[in-house]
């Protein structure tokens, strides 16, 4: 038996990088699963390649095809919750997307869809969770947000920006749930080798020697996090340090990244 043996979990974005690792990480440590996705195919996918690893009991995992950002969405992943494992114990918010490109260029449209998904969603997903969780007194709700939530970088600007709230908001509410039983956790990967990168990012990525980790390695940082209930988490040395240092004196940042984005604008979309 492991610490989260019989944890009933939400995992949204579980088709992505990290959430495919998570999933079968979370699964040998003996979880139940809600799998999140948009695409049923992938939802599908993402399942079968468990089986064959790990030969799941499929009582123990549910597949829930909607989209995070819509309101029957949201309320269908508590409805299947609470019918196939009669309710939640862990909410891990891991869906996201990003741009790659000048704030002046992207459109209204995309900058409002990245806010949408990587603030406002996993916000009114953790308002959706949150009674029942007080009411059975117990549960933790788990951010995953990024080191470009604590620094701002050049050329992601929406997404920084929406990491940098998803990060607030993790704080704020921790606090404002610090008498009850429910945890709040943000955990802060650096750059990751997934699909949410374009080919642009990775060309970018090595030309300024950017450092980016195996989704692997992620999943299994974030796991012992959880286990060791970590309030906030940034994974990755330098980038770890560099946080501390862009909160203190963010102007040594400022100068520090100059060459860098003059590289990075090179590749923009």
């Amino acid at each position: 038996m492991t610490m989260l043996s019989e944890e009933r979990i939400i995992l949204t974005g579980a088709t992505g990088g990290i959430g495919k690792e998570l999933a079968r990480q979370l699964l040998n440590q003996g979880c139940k699963l809600g799998l999140v996705g948009r695409s049923m195919e992938k939802l599908e996918q993402l399942f079968a390649h468990l089986n064959a690893e790990l030969n799941v009991d499929t009582n123990r995992v549910i597949l829930i095809c909607v989209d995070i950002t819509n309101k029957t969405g949201r309320q269908m992943i508590i409805d299947k919750m609470e019918k196939n494992f009669y309710g939640y114990d862990l909410l891990i918010n891991a869906a996201g997307i990003m741009d790659f490109s000048s704030f002046m260029n992207q459109t209204d449209e995309r900058i409002e869809a990245v806010f949408e998904t990587n603030v406002i969603a996993p916000m009114l997903l953790c308002k959706k969770v949150l009674p029942y969780m007080i009411s059975q007194k117990k549960g933790h709700i788990v951010n995953i947000g990024s080191i470009f939530g604590s620094i701002g970088f050049a050329w992601f600007t929406s997404y920084s920006s929406s990491k940098f709230a998803l990060r607030g908001f993790s704080q704020a509410l921790r606090r404002e749930l610090a008498e009850t039983c429910v945890k709040v956790s943000y955990i802060a990967p650096r750059a990751v080798k997934t699909s949410l990168n374009s080919s642009a990012v990775y060309n970018m990525a090595k030309q300024v020697k950017m450092n980016m980790d195996q989704p692997e390695l992620v999943a299994t940082w974030i796991v012992d996090s959880i286990i060791k209930d970590h309030k906030e988490k940034y994974l990755g040395f330098p980038e770890s340090l560099f946080v501390r240092i862009n909160a203190i004196l963010p102007g040594i940042v400022d100068i520090a990244t100059r060459s860098q984005n003059k590289i990075a604008q090179k590749f923009i979309e």
